[in-house]
């Protein structure tokens, strides 16, 4: 990605020396607890976090809001992820600015292992997150090398395709639309909520393709065939896939993020349109 014209962005709090004081690094709960967690997750659709949070101990009440540490200025991954990471606020600055609205940009906190959030514990094995509940996304860097080792999915689009998903949550927070989702899963049954958190993150999947549209036309930040590093990533994290890895099979009722089908094709309408009105995913029909 051409970033090197690209401010960083002043809204990453490193807690990578800090430790997570949790599940991976001495916390109550140990490394069984955290596969015992993973499946329960897995099984009923519960945000792995919420579960951290209740098994581990971890809670919205124990969280102290600090300001942002900033990572080491010779870290070059971590200067990547802050240019990404300013990418996206600018672009989501002005795509606000067009309905009149003004956007709070998010935290973004790098740790290792383990580390607390508004959401309950939260650790690598998640994968990247984003916690409503402080407007935080949350990224173990070493998931960009299983990224490119385990998913065969590397690259700095790639990469940054993952940040620009979980920023697509914070827009949807902003925007209210994680709310309604939340409460419409409270009255339905596992698969209906299962199926509306689906949804939740195939838009999340387009709007990170609309910020590479607009990163792209806006600000020429993509080099000749980086988008499909995205789709590469895209379609390797896709339900289906992930559960054929893992079980030889699919369970489509259990899915919470969509196919990889799915999640390339709302990525790629993201990114061909660059137009948010294409991106709802809870269209009838969609």
């Amino acid at each position: 990605m051409r970033l090197d014209d690209q401010r960083e962005s002043d809204q990453i709090d490193d807690r990578r020396e800090s430790g997570g004081g949790g599940i991976l690094s001495g916390g109550r709960l140990g490394i069984g607890g955290v596969v015992v967690v993973l499946v329960i997750s897995y099984f009923t659709g519960i945000n792995p976090s919420t579960l951290m949070g209740l098994v581990g101990g971890g809670t919205s009440d124990n969280v102290t809001a600090q300001a942002p540490r900033p990572p080491p200025a010779n870290d070059q991954t971590s200067r990547f992820v802050a240019r990404v990471l300013g990418s996206t606020e600018d672009i989501w600055t002005e795509e606000f600015r067009k309905f009149g609205r003004t956007y709070e940009k998010p935290t973004l906190t790098l740790f290792s292992g383990a580390t607390q959030t508004a959401c309950g514990q939260g650790q690598a094995a998640m994968g990247p997150f984003y916690c409503p509940n402080d407007r935080r996304v949350y990224i173990d860097l070493a998931f960009f090398h299983q990224l490119e080792t385990r998913f065969g999915a590397g690259g700095e689009f790639a990469e940054a395709y993952v940040i620009a998903h979980e920023v697509g949550h914070h827009v949807q927070n902003l925007l209210g639309i994680s709310s309604k989702v939340s409460a419409a899963q409270q009255r339905a049954n596992k698969n209906q909520g299962n199926a509306l958190s689906v949804r939740l993150e195939l838009q999340a999947d387009c709007l990170a393709g609309l910020w590479g549209r607009q990163a792209d036309v806006l600000k020429h930040q993509l080099e000749p065939g980086e988008a499909e590093e995205a789709l590469r990533a895209a379609s390797a994290i896709g339900d289906d896939t992930l559960q054929k890895q893992a079980q030889g099979y699919v369970v489509p009722e259990s899915f919470t993020h969509g196919t990889s089908e799915q999640r390339v094709r709302w990525f790629n309408k993201g990114f061909q349109s660059g137009d948010m009105s294409q991106c709802d995913t809870f269209r009838k029909g969609a």
